[in-house]
């Protein structure tokens, strides 16, 4: 009985310590959305490079630089490192005030799409389709402004390992979004759903730029690099389009959504493992070269390539 009483204990402290994260949590958006989109952009930048640079994860940062661009110098990597800190502390602090960020403002605070004509024209099919994109600039902003045009897409999502402040993330989402939209979470039984999500003539968001570690194995800054096949696998499968797109920061909460042109992959179309491998890689250059104009705006902080070249 002691046992159990004990791990009651254990249990009623775990939530209380959940709940009073959520409730961090949302006073910290609270206070984000008191301030202007800017200024809360600045805050959140500020901080995140003040401290992030200072974390031991920021020497993984460093070796991925210096393992796919050894021309920079120690100086030139410590700036785009300081960079990628501010990005994502601009992301986060961005990310309540998406819902009511303007289309085309002149300056300041906004959004705006090059390419729009490519999902002004989708918009008017019917089928399966697939968005692909990596974590550049302020990634959230895609979802929504693809959705004003016309084309919304359910994504994948890795659940925050707190139920109350998931759920607050989440509720964000469809605000900003202005709509319910499916998302499915990380793993076998997602990608199930994500699947039938296709089947049924609907579209999906895909973030290809992370380490899959049972993925296949493709080149990335001329690097062997384990890579998800999921969006090559399911456009041969599907026989369905696969647009790319990335988000540029321009400045404070003001982004740029940059769409290109439907991937042709006609002259391998084929579903089969080579072509799977063909398209995966294709994805991964468009990757590699939106990375390589704005280094500091992609997430270097992970150990994207084999594991043996980090020790």
């Amino acid at each position: 009985m002691p046992i159990l009483n004990l791990k009651k204990l254990s249990s009623y402290t775990h939530q209380f310590l959940q709940y009073n994260e959520y409730i961090l949590a949302k006073g910290c958006l609270s206070l984000l959305r008191s301030l202007s989109p800017e200024k809360a952009s600045d805050i959140g930048g500020a901080i995140c490079r003040q401290i992030g640079t200072k974390l031991p994860v920021s020497k993984v940062a460093d070796k991925n630089l210096q393992l796919v661009m050894p021309h920079l110098t120690p100086l030139e990597r410590k700036r785009i490192i300081g960079g990628v800190w501010e990005n994502l502390g601009r992301t986060v602090a961005e990310f309540p005030h998406l819902a009511n960020l303007k289309h085309n403002t002149p300056q300041g605070a906004g959004w705006e799409v090059v390419g729009g004509e490519y999902l002004t024209e989708q918009s008017k099919k019917i089928g399966p389709v697939l968005f692909v994109s990596g974590h550049i600039g302020n990634w959230e902003m895609l979802p929504l402004g693809v959705a004003k045009y016309g084309t919304p897409f359910s994504s994948f999502f890795r659940a925050a390992s707190n139920p109350y402040v998931n759920e607050l993330i989440l509720n964000l989402r469809d605000e900003a979004m202005g709509q319910k939209i499916p998302m499915f979470a990380k793993g076998s039984k997602g990608a199930r759903q994500a699947l039938k999500h296709l089947l049924q003539g609907h579209r999906l968001g895909v973030l290809s730029d992370q380490k899959m570690n049972d993925g296949i194995e493709v080149q990335f800054f001329g690097r062997s690099a384990m890579t998800s096949s999921a969006v090559a696998s399911l456009a041969l499968k599907l026989q369905c389009p696969i647009i790319p797109g990335y988000v540029q920061r321009l400045g404070p909460a003001r982004l740029r959504i940059v769409v290109e042109p439907p991937i042709d992959y006609s002259e391998f179309s084929e579903n089969n493992l080579d072509n799977i491998h063909r398209l995966t890689q294709v994805i991964n250059d468009k990757l590699e070269g939106w990375i390589k104009q704005t280094p500091e705006q992609w997430l270097w902080l992970h150990r994207r390539w084999p594991k043996e070249l980090y020790k």
